[in-house]
């Protein structure tokens, strides 16, 4: 009878699928913010530079 009831319990393993979504979702989100941050730092330094030379 236990063995039944710990066999019917899906609350554990929902709340580790949950857990490995939301991980992925995060790795996902970091790649592409350090993508964005790295372009966005290159626009700067772009800007940067064409301001510098034509003062």
């Amino acid at each position: 009878m236990r063995l039944m009831r710990l066999k019917a319990d899906k609350k554990g393993a929902t709340a580790i699928e949950y857990g490995l979504i939301a991980a992925l979702i995060a790795v996902a989100a970091i790649t592409a913010m350090s993508n964005l941050g790295g372009q966005l730092g290159n626009t700067f330094n772009r800007v940067k530079g064409n301001m510098a030379s034509n003062k």
